[in-house]
């Protein structure tokens, strides 16, 4: 298995070990930390192990390869057709220039306020009061407000996810994606690694500037959010 197959599992089983809650064939990140959710396998004893983890009227955010066929147990709360992106050859060098002086600072605990704020403005996908936990983030703040960020997410053998990138309604046109992207692909690259990301299929404005920077699309598939009931 390619480690982007199946990659939440494979990085709850892996890499990020510590984040990890699992019951059965399935497991998750601590709920706090984000909503992604996986199972071994999409059969019938995954989604039963599934059910035990989140329990009765929770909710598990998968990665399938195919679109979520129904199941009985299951409703679906929302999810969008998905591309999976991966950068093997660049890094991030072709960003736009900056026509000021832009600063780019990392991002804490003591920002999680302000990242919680902005995605929940801008909905990059989940994000949870630690998800800064995952790896490096980076922001750029524009009178004492986050105005961009992006970071880390699922780190699997060879490969970091960026991911969170997002910027404010007020400052879009700027280039600040593309730079803050460019300095976290810069990071997974000193540490030997290829960084990979994940978009909504139908979001074109942003996998126009992911190409820019060096990603083609692996593969597509589906995001969907589901509710035991």
């Amino acid at each position: 298995m390619h480690p982007l197959d199946n990659v939440i599992w494979q990085a709850l089983t892996t890499r990020q070990t510590g984040f990890a809650e699992s019951f059965g064939e399935a497991c998750r990140f601590l709920r706090d930390v984000t909503s992604l959710t996986s199972f071994s396998e999409p059969n019938d004893q995954g989604y039963k192990s599934l059910a035990a983890l989140v329990g009765s009227k929770g909710t598990a955010a998968l990665f399938l390869d195919d679109p979520f066929p129904g199941r009985e147990g299951w409703s679906v709360v929302g999810g969008a057709p998905l591309v999976q992106m991966i950068c093997e050859n660049g890094d991030g060098g072709s960003a736009p220039r900056q026509d000021e002086p832009v600063e780019v600072s990392p991002l804490g605990i003591e920002h999680s306020p302000q990242m919680m704020e902005l995605t929940a403005l801008t909905k990059p996908g989940p994000f949870g009061c630690r998800t800064h936990e995952l790896g490096t983030y980076l922001g750029i703040w524009r009178d004492g407000k986050l105005a961009a960020m992006a970071g880390e997410r699922l780190k699997v053998a060879g490969h970091t996810e960026v991911s969170a990138v997002c910027t404010h309604p007020d400052h879009l046109g700027k280039g600040y994606a593309g730079l803050l992207m460019s300095e976290i692909m810069k990071g997974i690259r000193q540490r030997g690694e290829i960084p990979f990301l994940h978009s909504r299929a139908d979001n074109a404005r942003a996998i126009a500037l992911y190409e820019r920077l060096g990603f083609q699309i692996r593969k597509r598939g589906h995001y969907v959010v589901l509710r035991n009931d």
